[in-house]
């Protein structure tokens, strides 16, 4: 195959063009990172002089049709590889029009030659480039109308991302225009020194084949994102190649993997690792990483059904990663990549009824937290034996009790009864963060239900939806507390977000009222306590014999 590439200035790349991002890529997932390059980038060319030029990216297009507007027309063309960076420099250009002067001759020029690049005068309709994953139509409200939302009103980790990068291309301009230098320099620099190399393809098939080859040069790409265009590659090669429809299945499957991803950044590589994993023919004994899973899948990819299994369990994968972490509860479990693999297979058993697999991840809850919550153990223990049992999960159709005997003896050799000494040493502020919060969770559980009481689930609600060191509770404050027991379990308390804060310094007896007013029954239970004390004075000894108690219902709760 032979590829015929242009070098273009950024100008020239988005004259007499309009971009779209497919559906089934991904969606804007820069970061600060690398829009700090992006920027570094242009500053760096600038200070070089007149004659020099930055080379900036590998752009892949798929030509689609071709479009008349009035007296221009437009080559309509997908972008396959570089929408984030091509991304970024379009809202970087609106930034710029943003800040540009209607009073100013010059200025007013450039803001309408920019104006005219971003949406055709022709028709309004017309962006140079559509977004996909923008189910809120950030992007094309801040092309059109200068609209700049708060980037946590965004819904998905694409979503977010766009705004963040939004704020930050404006606040570029800022301080591009606080130093000695003109918008207009920045917009000459951008337009005329950045280039690029443009793949433009109007075959899709051959798509896949420029991706592979521009992979094996260098070409930094997710391993999600090269699987897809594997998947893809391997389709058009198959007999009969040009059945549309398994092409459009994998489109749409991947669509939907994009979709599931929302705003998790570990989506991105997680459900690909368990995918493989639990792919294999053979029963592995670890986790695969991404490049070995894609090898699995690559290997398989024989024929029209492998390729369509293979994308539909991704997706099946991922869905069930999702209902994961967005059960804030079962997310706050561990973040140990092998014992999370457990309860993703057991999700994927749908041919289980839902009263079973709830005993199952409550199960998992158990000796998960057990082993990597109160003992701490890290990632190198147990590998082995979640994995080997999450593929016999899903291989070997294990039924619920055969399930539940192989968790229970995967737990056995961990006790908290047995490490209560190292427990009481804990520092459970500067060492615990999800874990401290599922435990209190889990406590204010065994509250309720000792009282007939419910969960209040709006203050939990809220607890669970901000960072927990907004939760976290001193009921001693730190800066007034001298002794080791400052960080003990007996010391903390998860509260509603920044009540902590607004408690501030206060001493225990000045809280207790505060701590009544929020129904929480651990809470209620400090205060009581803080009034059965000496004086209200809550002493080393007194967090101590909470430490106890918490502890004591730790090893009921939690060993066998």
């Amino acid at each position: 195959m032979e590829i015929q590439p242009q070098h273009l200035t950024l100008s020239r790349l988005l004259q007499g063009r309009l971009f779209s991002i497919p559906d089934y890529q991904r969606g804007y997932s820069w970061t600060s990172s690398e829009r700090t390059d992006l920027f570094d980038d242009i500053d760096n060319v600038f200070k070089q002089g007149q004659e020099a030029s930055h080379f900036m990216a590998t752009i892949v297009c798929l030509h689609r049709s071709r479009k008349v507007a009035g007296p221009e027309e437009f080559e309509l063309v997908d972008i396959v590889d570089g929408q984030q960076r091509i991304t970024t420099l379009i809202i970087l250009l609106n930034a710029i029009k943003n800040s540009l002067d209607e009073n100013n001759e010059n200025e007013k020029y450039v803001r309408r030659d920019i104006s005219e690049l971003l949406i055709k005068i022709q028709d309004d309709s017309l962006l140079l480039l559509n977004t996909n994953q923008d189910t809120k139509h950030y992007f094309s409200n801040y092309i059109r109308n200068g609209d700049t939302p708060p980037p946590n009103t965004g819904e998905t980790l694409s979503e977010r991302n766009m705004l963040e990068a939004i704020r930050e291309c404006e606040n570029f301009v800022q301080i591009w225009e606080n130093g000695s230098r003109t918008t207009l320099d920045l917009y000459s620099c951008i337009r005329n020194r950045l280039s690029f190399i443009l793949h433009a393809i109007s075959e899709e098939k051959v798509v896949y084949t420029v991706f592979e080859v521009l992979n094996s040069r260098g070409l930094e790409v997710l391993w999600l994102d090269r699987l897809r265009s594997i998947l893809m590659g391997k389709a058009f090669e198959l007999p009969n190649a040009n059945n549309q429809q398994l092409i459009s299945e994998l489109h749409n499957v991947w669509k939907n993997i994009y979709i599931t991803i929302g705003l998790d950044a570990q989506m991105l590589t997680d459900p690909l690792r368990y995918a493989g994993t639990l792919y294999q023919s053979s029963t592995p004994a670890r986790l695969l990483s991404e490049r070995d899973a894609v090898a699995v899948f690559r290997q398989n990819a024989k024929k029209a059904s492998d390729i369509r299994k293979m994308a539909k369990w991704l997706l099946d994968v991922c869905e069930a990663y999702g209902k994961i972490i967005k059960n804030a509860r079962q997310k706050a479990v561990t973040q140990i990549t092998q014992a999370r693999l457990l309860a993703v297979a057991i999700q994927l058993r749908t041919d289980l009824s839902m009263e079973k697999a709830n005993r199952l991840l409550t199960s998992w809850e158990k000796i998960s937290f057990r082993i990597y919550g109160l003992l701490r153990y890290d990632s190198r223990f147990a590998v082995g034996s979640f994995v080997r049992l999450s593929w016999r999960v899903i291989n070997e159709k294990l039924v619920e009790s055969n399930i539940l005997k192989e968790m229970k003896s995967l737990g056995e050799d961990y006790s908290v009864a047995e490490n209560l000494s190292f427990l009481k040493k804990q520092n459970y502020y500067e060492n615990w963060g999800e874990e401290l919060r599922y435990f209190m969770f889990r406590y204010e559980e065994y509250l309720t239900n000792l009282s007939d009481a419910k969960v209040l689930n709006e203050q939990w609600e809220r607890i669970w939806s901000v960072s927990v060191a907004k939760s976290i509770e001193h009921i001693a404050p730190q800066s007034k507390w001298a002794g080791t027991t400052k960080h003990s379990l007996g010391n903390l308390l998860i509260l509603p977000p920044d009540l902590n804060s607004r408690l501030g310094i206060k001493s225990p007896k000045e809280k207790k009222d505060a701590y009544r007013q929020t129904g929480l029954l651990a809470a209620i239970d400090v205060a009581e306590a803080i009034e059965e004390a000496d004086r209200g004075r809550w002493t080393k000894k007194v967090v101590e014999k909470r430490t106890d108690e918490l502890l004591k219902w730790a090893v009921s709760e939690w060993d066998e």
